[in-house]
């Protein structure tokens, strides 16, 4: 009898549409392989456990991104249910989904990072910060590029707008150089990758838009900063207790080498999408990816 995988996509974060997009994915994928697919769109949690207790799958395939998919919300739900997910538990993705614990905890191993100061919205307007132009703003908690803005001169400062106020941002020392990214597959790490936007930076519109921009891969950069990344995409899946599937993100170049800028612990798995690329690349197929994710699947014991 085949198990039963409840493919879970959509959720209420800004990444919503790329959710989707994954989850369909993943959902061909898995009934290929022969397993029993439902597919769900998360838009309301008391629907999402009546399902589950309805229908008692074997395991879920977490599909979702951003808030509420990614940050630990949906993991201890599904711990407390006792039904088995795939990826990061609960604890490894909030932390990685806060980019300055994930710098702590980066920086106590010896990995580069970029100097940031922890911000609420409106002490930045209010105060100012203290890192030095160029900078970069972005959400603590949240992925794919949503609200990152590049400030160069005060006049950048016009394109700014966050919704809430009281959001927590990051000011980040603005790292110039090549941008790359590095996949940890169960473990380990295979290569790395170059993005090269066909515009200013790897923003969401340059992650999903067909055409906006070429992956390089292996990244044409020294070999020994090539080790380096994988060293650090595989310490940081295992200080944070990753499982699966992780990436991270490095900016790169000759003068400051290799610096990380932040973890995906959950990340995409769209035609365009970086992690799929990597593990064809190390000779792993699109749906034996997701067959060792649903196979690794796994919750917090009662008790553990």
């Amino acid at each position: 009898m085949s198990k039963k995988i409840l493919v879970l996509m959509g959720g209420f974060s800004h990444e919503r549409e790329i959710s989707l997009i994954t989850g369909k994915g993943v959902a061909e994928a898995l009934r290929r392989k022969g397993y029993d697919v439902i597919e769900h769109d998360l838009t309301d949690g008391r629907r999402l456990a009546a399902l589950v207790l309805e229908q008692k799958p074997d395991a879920v395939f977490v599909a979702l991104h951003g808030n509420w998919g990614e940050d630990g919300e949906i993991q201890g739900f599904l711990d407390v249910m006792q039904i088995p997910y795939t990826h990061s538990g609960m604890r490894a993705a909030l932390l990685g989904m806060d980019k300055e614990l994930t710098k702590q905890i980066a920086a106590a191993c010896g990995i580069a990072v970029a100097p940031a100061e922890r911000l609420r919205v409106k002490d930045f307007w209010k105060f100012g910060t203290d890192i030095p132009m160029p900078y970069v703003l972005k959400p603590v908690s949240d992925g794919s590029s949503v609200g990152v803005f590049i400030i160069r001169s005060p006049e950048d400062l016009k394109q700014v707008h966050y919704d809430n106020e009281n959001e927590e941002i990051l000011v980040e020392r603005f790292i110039a150089g090549k941008e790359l990214t590095v996949s940890c597959i169960d473990g380990k790490a295979y290569v790395v990758t170059e993005m090269r936007p066909k515009q200013n930076f790897y923003d969401y519109k340059a992650k999903y838009t067909g055409g906006m921009t070429e992956h390089v891969l292996p990244a044409e950069i020294p070999s020994e900063a090539a080790e380096t990344c994988k060293k650090w995409a595989e310490l940081l899946h295992q200080k944070l207790g990753c499982r699966g599937v992780s990436r991270i993100d490095v900016r790169y170049n000759p003068v400051d080498g290799p610096i990380l800028l932040e973890i995906n612990t959950h990340p995409g798995m769209t035609p365009l999408s970086l992690v799929p690329e990597q593990a064809q690349y190390a000779g792993i197929g699109y749906d034996d990816l997701c067959e060792m994710l649903v196979e690794q699947a796994c919750c917090r014991p009662v008790g553990g």
